[in-house]
């Protein structure tokens, strides 16, 4: 009889799409899964991500936080994880940032480089990425 860990209540891996279309079915989905403990979410498997997403993850850290739990969002997509940027909402999200044990690259989603070869890599200098300290943590 083993004595191992539970395995997650709710792996995700079904969850490919987040959008207006399932966000509330998906946002049913994770409340479930807090309701019976579950605080880590690893959205590694999601493709394709609207507005509607930032709203589920908001709502999900909500319910967390009523329900005195932290929640851990692991694996976001690149387009999910623009667009908390673009929102602002980062620190809402990730309050200590999203972690990474030093010198660890986030895993990889073989799945996510189809997007890369159509959008190409942002051109940083256009973007003035890294230009100073005060533009890096400048939101609007």
């Amino acid at each position: 009889m083993s004595t191992a860990v539970a395995e997650a209540i709710d792996d995700f891996k079904s969850l490919t799409t987040l959008n207006v279309q399932n966000a509330t079915a998906v946002l049913e989905r994770g409340l479930t899964a807090l309701k019976a403990g579950q605080t880590v979410f690893d959205l590694r498997y999601v493709l394709t991500v609207d507005s509607a997403a930032v709203s589920v993850l908001l709502a999900w850290e909500k319910a967390a936080q009523d329900a005195g739990l932290k929640l851990e969002l692991k694996n976001l997509p690149p387009a999910l994880q623009s667009l908390t940027k673009l929102y602002g909402v980062c620190s809402l999200l990730f309050p200590t940032s999203v972690t990474l044990e030093p010198g660890e690259a986030a895993p990889a989603n073989p799945l996510h480089e189809e997007f890369h070869a159509v959008t190409g890599q942002p051109d940083t200098a256009k973007l003035k990425v890294g230009a100073s300290p005060e533009a890096a943590h400048h939101h609007h």
